[in-house]
C-alpha cells in the first residue's frame, strides 16, 4: 500500500479524523460552517493522497487534483479552485492565492495534538518524509523564528511537530484574510527557472 493511500486511511489524513480538524479551524477562523458545500470541501480536499507514492514529492503536490475535480463537477469553477489552492505549493504553481481553506487546513495542523498526530504518522511512514522535507525547507526559509528553526530541525518528532505548529500558527495568522504568501518558496523549496514556472 503506498503511503499516501495509508496516508488517508490511517495517517495524518485520515478520512475520518482530519476533515474534523478543519472544521475546527475553520469555526476558529471564519465561524461555523454553514454552507453545506465548505463541508464536502472539508471532506474531498485531500482525498488525492490516495496511491501517491510521496507526500511532498512532484506526485504529492498533485494530490490537489481529485479533490479540485468533485468541487468542480459539483459545484463549478469557482468550487474547485476553492479546493485546489487549500495548497500553498499549488497557488505558487498556478500563480494564485492560496484560498481560505488552505488557512483551515494548516491550522488543523496546529490544532491536532501531538498524541495523536504523531502515532499516526509514525504508522504509515510519512513522518520520516515530513521531517527530512522540513529540514531542507527550513534551510531556505527566512520566516522561521530562530525557536522554531531549531525544532524543526530536531531529531525528535515531538519537538519538530511543536516547530511546525507553531510555524503554521504565524502563517495562519498572516494569510487567513487571503494576504498574498510571500512565505512559501514554490513546489516545495524549488524556485522557478523562468516566467513560465519552469522548475530546477
Amino acid at each position: 500500500m503506498k503511503v499516501g493511500t495509508k496516508s488517508v486511511l490511517f495517517g495524518a489524513h485520515c478520512f475520518l479524523l482530519h476533515p474534523w480538524f478543519v472544521f475546527a479551524a475553520w469555526r476558529q477562523l471564519y465561524g461555523f460552517p454553514l454552507d453545506p458545500r465548505l463541508w464536502l470541501a472539508f471532506a474531498v480536499h485531500d482525498l488525492g493522497y490516495l496511491g501517491k507514492p510521496n507526500m511532498d514529492g512532484p506526485e504529492g503536490e498533485r494530490h490537489t487534483d481529485l479533490g479540485a475535480r468533485i468541487m468542480s463537477v459539483a459545484f463549478g469553477k469557482r468550487w474547485g479552485d476553492f479546493c485546489r489552492y487549500h495548497s500553498r505549493y499549488a497557488a505558487k504553481r498556478d500563480g494564485r492565492k492560496p484560498s481560505r481553506l488552505c488557512s483551515a487546513d494548516k491550522l488543523a495542523i496546529a490544532l491536532t495534538p501531538a498524541w495523536l498526530y504523531l502515532p499516526m504518522a509514525r504508522l504509515t511512514g510519512e513522518l520520516s518524509e515530513y521531517m527530512s522535507r522540513a529540514k531542507v525547507r527550513a534551510a531556505n526559509n527566512e520566516r522561521l523564528s530562530a525557536e522554531e528553526r531549531r525544532r524543526v530541525n530536531s531529531e525528535s518528532a515531538a519537538l519538530w511537530y511543536s516547530g511546525v505548529q507553531a510555524y503554521m500558527r504565524r502563517w495562519v495568522e498572516a494569510h487567513k484574510d487571503g494576504a498574498a504568501d510571500t512565505w512559501t518558496a514554490s513546489a516545495a523549496g524549488r524556485q522557478p527557472l523562468n516566467d513560465e514556472g519552469v522548475w530546477k
